[in-house]
């Protein structure tokens, strides 16, 4: 079982003041899981977060209950449950990302769904996997609007996420590994990653060291701090100061 080590720290709402973080954890004898519940596109929706929380229950149970089951019929199978017991409905519901990793004695697998990236590192090198669907969209102009949203959210041409669609498991950008060939696993969040997708203030390799030296909490102050350096969103244009945090690290020795 590789060592791990965690960290979280809530971000803030649009209006800039201090709210409960909408990234959720799951740590399992055998797996890791990451979700970050998203900013509802309308306010009549519940939020994000609360349905991150209800999702990643459901889907650790599942992992529980069959640690052997395919990690996207997993996903489906709590993306369903979710929406069936909380009356949810595709094209008007809460979403989030979500992004496991789970090993045994042979293999380590890796599922991302939306910009949340598992990022391994071992005799391969270092393998990004993420889901750039979302932030092309963005990068495109094609997502200013709550109604842009709705439209292309699980939609051939649009970006995948876990939502009221169980549909939207089987979109996930999938990876696996030999056991034997990995060290180490860095699960992110966004509001980790931006510090090397976006802001550029280290690599993954660098937030490994760091992770692995000072711990995730490390990596983390490292993002906030260029954020407070920025605080009208000048360098680094952006909805919110802080978004939330959160860093896992899996250490295969």
């Amino acid at each position: 079982m590789p060592e791990i080590s965690t960290a979280e720290r809530a971000g803030v709402g649009a209006d800039g003041r201090p709210r409960p973080t909408e990234d959720h954890v799951a740590l399992l004898d055998h797996a890791v899981l990451v979700l970050d519940g998203a900013t509802s596109p309308s306010p009549d929706l519940p939020p994000g977060g609360w349905y991150a929380g209800l999702l990643v229950d459901r889907l650790a149970g599942e992992l529980h209950d069959r640690p052997r089951e395919d990690l996207g019929g997993a996903l489906a199978n709590a993306i369903s449950a979710v929406a069936r017991e909380h009356g949810l409905e595709p094209g008007h519901s809460p979403s989030s990302t979500v992004s496991m990793v789970r090993w045994d004695e042979s293999e380590v697998e890796a599922l991302v769904l939306a910009d949340s990236p598992v990022v391994a590192f071992g005799r391969f090198g270092t393998d990004v996997v993420s889901d750039d669907r979302l932030v092309s969209l963005r990068g495109g102009g094609l997502l200013q609007t709550g109604a842009d949203v709705r439209r292309l959210r699980n939609a051939e041409n649009g970006f995948w996420v876990a939502e009221a669609d169980p549909a939207a498991a089987h979109k996930a950008v999938r990876r696996s590994w030999p056991r034997a060939d990995v060290d180490a696993v860095l699960v992110a969040t966004d509001g980790v990653a931006v510090g090397v997708d976006e802001y550029g203030l280290f690599d993954w390799p660098e937030v490994l060291q760091l992770a692995k030296t000072d711990g995730p909490e490390a990596v983390l102050d490292v993002v906030r701090a260029a954020e407070n350096d920025d605080p009208d969103a000048v360098r680094w244009p952006r909805a919110k100061r802080h978004d939330d945090q959160v860093l896992v690290l899996a250490d295969f020795g």
